[in-house]
């Protein structure tokens, strides 16, 4: 199958889970599954989850370091910040710029307001190719703003069960799996209604009750997008994010898009328990694979990514911003040839509210925003990093929108990308993500998904992220 172009090179395929014909190798009880091929399981099954999780989730870690959508705090509302010297009074960052203009970039969310006392600046750039159209593909008229009903917090799709019960629920899925046939809306109906906590509790029961590996049963009765579906529903979002970058990097090429999407958007704690997990589940070192499958200024980055050492501090120091606005000017724009360094150095530690302070600073210094100096320094997968990095501290939700958009747009479908956002953002933020593709492409993600999936594959995803 073809995949569409973001970038227009397309993705590379994404291999099977596990590969076509291995399906009987399955790791002893006790432990995740993982494609035959990788190499031995070093440190046993991964620990059990911490008691803290995602709002509602259960066991799972939560986002730490990142307010919510719904702006950092003690923030003054949009407009209401004190004036930056030689800033007219009132222009807080979320109030329009003077003169009326609108935007002509990625979607900004005025909700977030870090007191910076900035006028807003067009923030062009982060689309394929570097080139910026004037409208949403398929839309009409200029980027949108975030709507206020984002102003709400972090929301996901799936919501904990209420009246939960494993055992239940345990013996609904074996009912649904047994004699003639499979009754995969029973199947839907449950594991798109559970935290990934309870599915992991179900697996549990389901061991417990019948002597049998509730993913090996499915295995046997599934195949294809909706195998890969739901085997990622049962995984932890850990073991998932490790399994992904795993599956990424073996065999002949890398999927450098799967690392910059898990390695340049994930929290410090995420990313250090995603380090953890690849090494007890797959006996491997990450940022050793990294160094192996990648290289230059990319391999870098990515290194630095690796090691979950970002400041989470929400305060912005917006001293700080106008001198890294000034040293990324000096780094680039400003010079013949790059200073990659600087650019690596400062978009590596520097805090997600803190960089977009950045942003607004250099938009002044250069008279041009960062997204759009980064798209002529740089080009390659460094370039998609650095992108990737940048549209996170604007607008994390807006980004995994145009993920998602584009492995849907045009011929085939890169229903691995689909599966992945899906799936890791449906506790998360998938609420937000959907409210910005529809303001983004003026659909709605779902109906994108009915036009792209067929089958029990399709009813699962739309019963995932919701009309």
């Amino acid at each position: 199958m073809s995949y569409p172009g973001y970038p227009p090179t397309g993705y590379p395929p994404f291999p099977g889970y596990p590969p076509a014909g291995q399906e009987s190798t399955f790791p002893p009880p006790g432990q995740y599954p993982y494609p035959t091929g990788f190499p031995p399981v070093g440190g046993g099954a991964y620990p059990p989850a911490p008691s803290s999780g995602y709002p509602g989730a259960g066991g799972y870690p939560a986002t730490a370091g990142y307010p919510t959508p719904g702006g950092y705090p003690g923030a003054p509302p949009p407009g209401g910040a004190p004036s930056y010297p030689g800033v007219p009074p009132g222009q807080g960052f979320g109030a329009p710029p003077p003169g009326g203009a609108g935007f002509s970039s990625y979607p900004q969310p005025p909700s977030q307001s870090y007191g910076s006392g900035l006028p807003q600046v067009p923030l062009p750039g982060g689309f394929p190719g570097g080139q910026v159209p004037s409208q949403y593909p398929g839309g009409q008229g200029p980027y949108p703003s975030q709507p206020a009903a984002m102003t709400q917090g972090v929301q996901g799709t799936i919501l904990p069960a209420a009246n939960f019960d494993a055992m239940r629920d345990a013996e609904v899925l074996r009912k649904a799996m047994k004699g003639f046939g499979t009754d995969e809306q029973a199947i839907v109906n449950i594991v798109a209604n559970r935290s990934n906590d309870q599915r992991q509790k179900i697996k549990a029961a389901f061991k417990t009750m019948y002597g049998k590996d509730l993913i090996k049963d499915l295995k046997s009765e599934l195949s294809g997008n909706m195998e890969e579906l739901i085997l990622a529903l049962f995984m932890p979002p850990t073991y998932y994010d490790a399994w992904s970058l795993r599956n990424a990097m073996k065999g002949a090429g890398t999927q450098e898009r799967v690392l910059i999407e898990i390695l340049c958007t994930r929290t410090n704690q995420e990313i250090r328990e995603i380090v953890r997990c690849y090494q007890s589940e797959f006996g491997r070192d990450l940022e050793k694979d990294v160094r192996s499958d990648t290289s230059g200024h990319f391999e870098r980055l990515l290194v630095s990514m690796c090691q979950g050492n970002r400041d989470e501090n929400q305060n912005v120091n917006h001293q700080l911003a106008q001198e890294d606005a000034q040293r990324l000017y000096q780094a680039g724009e400003g010079r013949l040839g790059t200073d990659e360094s600087c650019f690596n150095m400062i978009l590596a530690t520097r805090s997600f509210p803190q960089l977009k302070a950045t942003m607004e600073a250099y938009s002044r210094v250069a008279n041009r925003d960062l997204l759009s100096s980064v798209a002529r320094e740089f080009s390659g997968n460094v370039e998609s990093g650095l992108k990737t990095i940048l549209q996170c501290a604007l607008n994390r939700p807006a980004f995994f929108a145009e993920r998602l958009y584009y492995s849907m747009k045009g011929a085939g479908t890169d229903d691995s990308t689909l599966v992945r956002i899906v799936v890791t953002r449906s506790e998360i933020d998938l609420v937000q993500i959907k409210q910005m593709f529809k303001q983004m492409y003026q659909k709605t993600l779902s109906t994108m998904i009915v036009s792209d999936t067929s089958g029990d594959y399709r009813r699962l995803l739309l019963a995932i992220v919701g009309q």
